[in-house]
């Protein structure tokens, strides 16, 4: 009966016209839990330090690349709900402190898909996914259950059967790429009062990590028992403290804790609400008496979705159906991380794993800068200035300074350093928001914080790039992707010591800037990885990716391109307009079997070597506008969009990697791109909605219309800024957030002449390293 309500449900919601739907209603959470998506399901609030949603297989860490966000879509059983996940990263961690209800007895052990153990199967005919909402029935214990969540509580509600107990199963020992040990100490109390509390330290992706939560239920306790599952003998235990059973035992300390909480028969739904904190317990009780004074679930999940559609109207789309779901999901994607990670007092643990306080400021982390600086954090300066993008800044040059290495974050989550990916990319994060004009006041420490960064000689080969230009690739594995992003970096920090007026540090870096040349063989126009003696490796091959090859999850047809801060640069060395074009051709459609490539991971969504799932080919299909072809860009475009991105579980072909290829989308459907962070400048494109209105946060509206846009209509004719012709190939940051219009002019066929002289194109470095 309660499948069949669901059914029916679900059937009624989709009965509404399309066209009638909010953009609440037409994103779809589940795109992405297929495939190489990595994104979650579950509730979450914008920019949340809980994402509360279903684990559906736990795996060692070495087999756990499917399973990066806890769930995966083509999965049959669910072993629990835990309060923290990555949306879309490639690697991962979290899934902390999961909690499985259960009806009847209870089995300690998941067990598999086969023989379930605490595990329950569940189909995707029952599940509900909104933003802020996620529902699914457990069908081996015949209990529904439904989340929601605040910015730093996770509320669950389940509804047992009347005629079986209830239990609560608190597994601390599950983690997201998990491995015996992970689990350095953990910890679960219950206290007189009912609440239950707890922590656990990690040996993770962010290694030392410490997390804490409380838990209270509308329901009193009737029971609990306290085990630690420790596989392995360990000689010393220490002296037996209170308690003879598990049962009466009312805290518990070890590495392979779980709980049993029993509630007896009950004929209401159970409420529970998780409160984590990254600083100890007493602040996650806080937390909770803050955000979930009163366990009103019903409550909550509307306050959620007043969040999501207040935060998802800052866009007005107009489109056909199908477009509409990819790009709102798109945007609550992008919504998603850098994620709270602060009590409500402002207590926060630094990359020193120390208790600090920030004042003034949202401290966040979840920092995939390899991969937001491209677009999102780009696609943030414009929705989410004042109150996201400046907690960001003041969050990384916070953990500058309470770094033990002084330096910015590299990937950074619950304010603990991963070490993971290359560039030291906060440095263009931070310099395209000053560039906007944000957070001036601390323009001057942040610059210090970049340069800091970029002349630390022990972190990523960068002492032997200062000495020589280049990272040699005998000394590192990645040379050749390390030095042309290390060069992008430099120019953010010379063009920003330029706006500020430093003008001996913006020589330094404008040279540092040019170093791609260093690795760029003009015998072949390819970036190579090159020695320390100063020659080229040979043999090469530019499709080689993976262990060794010089390249970051790419190869050389990828990386060759990456010269944001001076395309213009790139086709003088080419040789020419018609070089670049030609070679943009090659990679687009050589022909290349996905096979070799099925060991490296990240490599997917391949249109020949162009690799859309992954971020160094992202800026690519706009080159062709700074080679005087827009409509070249136009085709490739409207090639990668119909390709790559479906409203479906498999819609994302590649890792979302924190928001950066909705990003991507978004931007690209609105008809322009950042290329080059820091230049305050976006290339046009082509749009793929009918219209778009973006409601800035100075009051000012900016709106972007596609006359006759069609499937058939791909290329633009015309472009009008304000009702005038325009004729570069790029509008400026000034110019959107000043508010007005933009007008596409449609058509059939190619404008040849729009976009070809070398006037109109988009600006790259002058003679003098800087921007016009």
């Amino acid at each position: 009966m309660l499948r069949a309500l669901v059914v029916l449900a679900a059937s009624a919601l989709l009965s509404f016209p399309l066209h009638s739907q909010s953009a609440y209603d037409v994103v779809n959470p589940m795109v992405g839990t297929g495939a190489e998506g990595h994104t979650f399901p579950g509730a979450v609030v914008p920019f949340g330090m809980v994402q509360l949603s279903p684990d559906t297989s736990i795996h060692p860490f070495n087999h756990s690349y499917k399973w990066a966000a806890g769930y995966r879509y083509e999965d049959t059983t669910i072993l629990g709900f835990s309060a923290t996940h990555f949306s879309g990263a490639g690697h991962s961690d979290l899934g902390d402190f999961l909690l499985q209800p259960i009806a009847g007895d209870v089995a300690l052990e998941p067990g598999d898909a086969t023989t379930p153990g605490y595990r329950s199967h569940f189909s995707h005919t029952d599940e509900v996914a909104h933003p802020g909402y996620y529902a699914v029935t457990l069908d081996d214990y015949h209990v529904r259950a439904e989340l929601t969540a605040t910015q730093r509580v996770g509320v669950s509600r389940f509804t047992f059967p009347a005629d079986k107990p209830a239990h609560l199963l608190l597994d601390m020992r599950s983690s997201i790429y998990n491995y015996p040990g992970k689990v350095l100490w953990s910890r679960v109390r219950v206290h007189t009062d009912g609440t239950v509390t707890g922590m656990r330290e990690t040996r993770g992706w962010a290694p030392g990590r410490q997390l804490y939560f409380a838990m209270r239920f509308s329901a009193p306790l009737t029971g609990h028992a306290l085990y630690d599952k420790e596989p392995e003998a360990v000689p010393y235990h220490g002296f037996k403290g209170p308690g003879t059973t598990p049962e009466d035992t009312q805290s518990i300390e070890g590495r392979g804790l779980e709980a049993v909480l029993s509630f007896g028969a009950l004929h209401a739904p159970l409420t529970v609400a998780m409160a984590i904190s990254p600083t100890d317990e007493a602040h996650a009780i806080a937390n909770l008496d803050a955000e979930q004074p009163h366990l009103d679930f019903d409550a909550t999940r509307a306050a959620a979705r007043a969040t999501w559609e207040r935060t998802l109207s800052v866009i007005d789309i107009a489109a056909d159906a199908d477009t509409r779901s990819n790009v709102y999901t798109g945007l609550y994607h992008a919504l998603l991380a850098p994620s709270l990670s602060m009590d409500t007092d402002g207590s926060y643990r630094g990359p020193d794993n120390q208790v600090h306080v920030a004042k003034g400021f949202d401290f966040v982390s979840s920092l995939s800068l390899w991969d937001t600086f491209r677009a999102e954090q780009p696609l943030m300066t414009i929705l989410e200035p004042r109150e996201r993008t400046e907690s960001l800044m003041q969050s990384m040059l916070a953990s500058q300074v309470e770094s033990p290495f002084g330096i910015l974050p590299i990937w950074q989550f619950q304010g603990i350093e991963t070490w993971c990916m290359i560039g030291y990319h906060a440095v263009p994060e931070l310099a395209d928001a000053i560039g906007k004009g944000l957070n001036k006041p601390q323009a001057e420490e942040a610059l210090h914080a970049m340069v800091a960064s970029a002349d630390y000689a022990p972190y990523g080969n960068i002492g032997a790039y200062l000495k020589l230009g280049y990272v040699p690739v005998d000394h590192d594995a990645e040379a050749a992707s390390k030095t042309v992003e290390y060069a992008f970096d430099d120019w953010t920090i010379a063009e920003t010591a330029h706006r500020l007026g430093n003008e001996d540090v913006a020589n330094r870096f404008r040279k540092r800037a040019e170093n791609w040349r260093n690795v760029f063989n003009t015998q072949d126009g390819f970036v190579e990885p090159k020695l320390a003696n100063g020659q080229f490796r040979v043999p090469f091959d530019p499709a080689r990716a993976g262990e060794a090859s010089g390249f970051t999850e790419g190869n050389a047809w990828q990386y060759s391109w990456f010269v944001p801060q001076d395309e213009q640069g790139l086709i003088q060395t080419l040789g020419g307009d018609n070089k670049l074009i030609a070679k943009l051709d090659a990679m687009f459609d050589q022909h290349v079997d996905p096979k070799q490539y099925a060991d490296v991971e990240d490599i997917a969504g391949m249109i020949g070597q162009y690799i859309h799932g992954n971020e160094p080919s992202h800026h690519l299909p706009y080159l062709y506008v700074y080679a005087g072809q827009p409509w070249r860009t136009q085709e490739r475009l409207a090639q990668i969009v119909a390709s790559q991105y479906r409203p479906t579980p498999d819609g994302l072909v590649g890792n979302d990697d924190l928001g950066q290829m909705s990003a991507w989308l978004l931007f690209t459907s609105l008809g322009f791109y950042p290329v080059t962070p820091g230049a305050n400048q976006y290339v046009l494109g082509r749009p793929f909605v009918d219209s778009a209105t973006l409601h800035l946060p100075n009051g000012k509206q900016f709106r972007i219309l596609a006359d006759h846009l069609s499937p058939q209509n791909r290329y633009v004719g015309r472009v009008l800024l304000n009702g005038k012709p325009l004729e570069k190939t790029f509008i400026t940051q000034e110019a959107l957030m000043a508010g007005g219009e933009l007008r596409f002019e449609m058509q059939a066929a190619p404008e040849k002449k729009w976009g070809a002289s070398a006037a109109s194109r988009p600006y790259s470095m002058s003679k003098d390293g800087f921007l016009p």
